[in-house]
């Protein structure tokens, strides 16, 4: 038994030795010679180097570095693996809630939830709405219905964790596009949480489903997002001085991610992503002192060593494979996922002050579907509502989004002028 273990261990951080050495190269590549943002490379470098690539396969003799993982299961990696790329997202997340202007959020919170409200209803109708005409895989009756379901609740997931990491590297977190991005991805999330309740309880024989009990999961989830975010901004400055009175070395760092890990789990008992939990206690500390202690400390590293996994494991549950004879279909998913979170977030925020450019910037960095997609998609997997093939629609879906928001959001900032009517940010 202790042998096993020692050989799980061992395992384990030789995959992350190859993870974050496969990261840095494929960064390296990305932004010397493509010229395009480093998280693409790393999310490149994990497609190529997952179980359903050169990671599957045994060299010299020994067994594959990355095997699927067994089971019916829709991780294909090890629970070792996944959690510590979600330790790493929650890190991602925390700094982009240090980043960001609390002033900022607080103007643009209502903005943002009409934005959010759109990049839900739109994705969710056509999601839904092409599946049901286009019957992939040669679904019918209420098997297509619950697929069509699903498939609507999947891209109505936005993940901003690349958006994140975009908008950090061009500083631009805390202007008025990003901060209504990041806002509107929160009150997407809960969104998204009743979404998929309403969805589950459809397609799950026997599970009851009331609208009382819709309100009370809706409810939960809102309530302790409130709580944590407005009780973390009334008690920043008590936290702040708190962690400040330590003298060991390094305590207010530890500290500060403790508080961001005990939020992301806490987040997660009450039916939100963990990654909204990080961010809000991020966002407030951002206006105390404890900021400028932390700050420097994590970005130069925790970040760069921690951060690059959460990416290449998203690469790695790629399985092109598995999409099979639904290549058409994923295509006009894919299509749909793109003008419908465009269109759905970009008009709302058109119609609430933004310029044609700053519209457009929002609906591009709600556009990442990223680990909350898989996560929906994961659970109409398991349940036996959608197929390998949808599952695999999905993942292309996630993957392209992601892509796409990486490489757009960029020139998007760098041409087209302020992001608000009136105004010169």
């Amino acid at each position: 038994m202790e042998d096993d273990f020692v050989k799980h261990v061992e395992h384990l951080v030789i995959q992350l030795a190859v993870i974050l050495a496969a990261a840095k190269v494929g960064g390296e590549i990305c932004e010397r010679y493509l010229k395009i943002p480093t998280v693409l490379g790393e999310l490149a470098m994990g497609t190529l180097i997952g179980p359903f690539a050169l990671g599957g396969i045994a060299i010299f003799g020994l067994g594959p570095l990355f095997s699927i993982r067994d089971g019916n299961d829709a991780l294909p990696v090890s629970l070792e693996l996944f959690s510590v790329s979600q330790i790493a997202a929650v890190v991602l997340l925390f700094t982009a809630g240090l980043e960001t202007d609390l002033k900022q959020f607080r103007r643009y919170a209502a903005p943002a939830s009409i934005v959010a409200i759109g990049g839900v209803v739109a994705p969710f109708a056509l999601g839904a709405g092409a599946t049901m005409l286009l019957k992939p895989a040669g679904l019918e009756g209420d098997t297509l219905l619950y697929a069509a379901l699903f498939m609507g609740a999947v891209m109505t997931a936005t993940s901003v964790g690349i958006t994140a990491r975009v908008l950090g590297d061009m500083h631009k977190l805390d202007s008025p596009e990003g901060v209504t991005i990041m806002a509107a991805a929160v009150v997407d999330d809960v969104l998204g949480i009743l979404v998929l309740t309403v969805v589950v309880g459809i397609a799950t024989p026997g599970e009851e489903l009331s609208a009382s009990g819709i309100a009370l999961i809706g409810a939960k989830a809102v309530g302790f997002w409130l709580v944590l975010m407005i009780g973390g901004i009334l008690a920043s400055k008590y936290i702040s001085s708190a962690l400040e009175s330590f003298r060991v070395s390094g305590a207010s760092v530890a500290l500060a991610m403790a508080l961001a890990l005990l939020a992301s789990g806490l987040a997660e008992s009450f039916g939100l992503a963990m990654i909204i939990g990080a961010y809000s206690i991020g966002l407030a500390l951002s206006d105390t002192h404890l900021k400028e202690k932390i700050e420097r400390p994590i970005m130069e590293g925790l970040y760069p060593a921690l951060v690059p996994v959460f990416f290449v494991v998203m690469g790695m549950l790629v399985d092109v494979s598995a999409m099979g004879g639904t290549i058409v279909f994923s295509l006009i998913i894919t299509l749909l996922a793109i003008i419908s979170k465009v269109v759905g977030s970009g008009l709302p925020a058109l119609a609430v002050g933004f310029t044609k450019a700053g519209s457009m910037r929002v609906g591009i960095g709600m556009l990442p579907r990223g680990e909350v997609a898989l996560i929906i998609a994961g659970v109409g997997l398991s349940r036996g509502v959608i197929g390998s093939e949808m599952f695999g629609v999905s993942i292309l879906m996630t993957v392209v989004t992601t892509f796409m928001a990486a490489v757009l959001l960029t020139p998007a900032f760098r041409k087209g002028g302020p992001g608000r009517r009136g105004s010169s940010e």
